[in-house]
C-alpha cells in the first residue's frame, strides 16, 4: 500500500535533508534565501491569448520583494517556453530596492526576448515564468529556476505558504470553471491490482488560482478514499487552455497525473485519469447550478 511506503520515503527524505552535499545544486530553506513575486490582485492572471489575436494591448502586473535572507541584489529573470523550447533573458538586474512593481504588456515582452519578433509568435499553451536570481551579502549567487526552467529548490520552498518563488503565465484565454461539483467515479484501479467498481459519489471543488489553473480539492475524484480511505489527493490542479484540459502539480507522493477521453453533454463532464504512481479511475462531473460545461477536450 502507498502510504506505508510513502511514510518511509518521508522518513529517508527528513535524514538526508540534515546532510550537507557541499553543494548548492538544490535551494533549500537552510540556505535562507528566497525572493516573493506575486501578481498584482486584480491584474491579469494569463496572457490572453484572444486580446493578441485581436491586436488588443494586454498586460501583466506582478511584484518583486525578498522572500526571506541576507539578500543583497536580485536579477530579476523571465522565461519563455514554447513547446520544448525554453528562452531565458534578464529583465532587470542587481535589482537592490524592494518591493518593485513591474507591468509588462505583450510589446515590452516581445522587446525583452530576441527570440521574439510579434503577436504572432505568442502561442496557445506557451508560458512565461518570472523569477529571479539572487546574490547573496557573503557574496554567494542562487539560481531559482535552472536554465531551462526547472525548479533548482526543494519542497520546502514549493510548498510555502508565504512566499512564491516564481509565477506563470499561460498563453491561455478566459477561462470559468471554479465551483464545487457532484462526482461520480468507477472502474477505480490501483498498480497491485485490486479494483474498486464503484460507483463512488461525492462532491469535489476547483478552486480558481487564475490564468486557467484550478486546484482541486481531491485529485483522485474519490479514488483514494474507495482504495485506501480518507483523505484525498491533494496538490493536483486541472489546467484550462482555451478548452483544452490536462493536470498540472502533483499529488502529496509527488505523483502527476494524466486526463483522457474528456466529453461534455450539457451538466456532465465525463474523463478518464491515471497517475504515475498506477492508479486510474473513471469520473463524471454534473453541474448544479443550472449551467452546461463548455465544449472541452484533452
Amino acid at each position: 500500500m502507498r502510504f506505508i511506503f510513502a511514510f518511509l520515503a518521508m522518513g529517508l527524505l527528513t535524514i538526508a535533508s540534515c546532510e550537507d552535499d557541499g553543494g548548492d545544486s538544490v535551494i533549500s530553506l537552510n540556505e535562507g534565501a528566497v525572493p516573493n513575486i506575486l501578481k498584482v490582485t486584480g491584474s491579469n492572471t494569463f496572457i490572453d491569448l484572444i486580446a493578441l489575436e485581436s491586436g488588443e494591448e494586454t498586460t501583466i502586473n506582478f511584484t518583486v520583494d525578498k522572500g526571506q535572507g541576507n539578500i543583497a541584489s536580485m536579477d530579476v529573470v523571465l522565461f519563455y517556453k514554447t513547446g520544448t523550447t525554453v528562452y531565458r533573458t534578464v529583465l532587470e538586474s542587481n535589482l537592490t530596492t524592494f518591493p518593485k512593481a513591474y507591468s509588462l504588456t505583450q510589446f515590452d515582452i516581445i522587446e525583452a526576448f530576441t527570440e521574439l519578433n510579434s503577436a504572432a509568435d505568442f502561442q496557445v499553451g506557451d508560458v512565461l515564468s518570472v523569477s529571479a536570481d539572487i546574490t547573496l551579502t557573503n557574496g554567494s549567487k542562487l539560481n531559482i529556476l535552472n536554465n531551462d526552467a526547472t525548479p533548482n529548490f526543494g519542497q520546502d520552498i514549493a510548498n510555502s505558504a508565504v512566499y512564491k518563488v516564481f509565477q506563470n503565465y499561460i498563453v491561455s484565454c478566459p477561462s470559468d470553471l471554479g465551483g464545487t461539483y457532484d462526482f461520480v467515479s468507477i472502474n477505480i484501479g490501483e498498480p497491485g491490482g485490486f479494483v474498486v467498481p464503484g460507483p463512488e459519489t461525492g462532491t469535489v471543488t476547483f478552486t480558481d488560482n487564475g490564468g486557467g489553473v484550478y486546484a482541486i480539492s481531491d485529485g483522485s475524484f474519490g479514488g483514494w478514499e474507495a482504495l485506501y480511505g480518507p483523505p484525498g489527493a491533494s496538490g493536483v490542479t486541472l489546467i484550462d487552455i482555451c478548452n483544452t484540459l490536462s493536470f498540472g502539480g502533483s499529488d502529496d507522493y509527488g505523483d502527476t497525473y494524466t486526463i483522457s477521453n474528456v466529453t461534455t453533454s450539457g451538466s456532465n463532464l465525463s474523463f478518464s485519469w491515471s497517475n504515475t504512481y498506477g492508479e486510474y479511475g473513471s469520473t463524471t462531473l454534473t453541474r448544479t447550478d443550472g449551467t452546461d460545461w463548455p465544449d472541452l477536450t484533452n
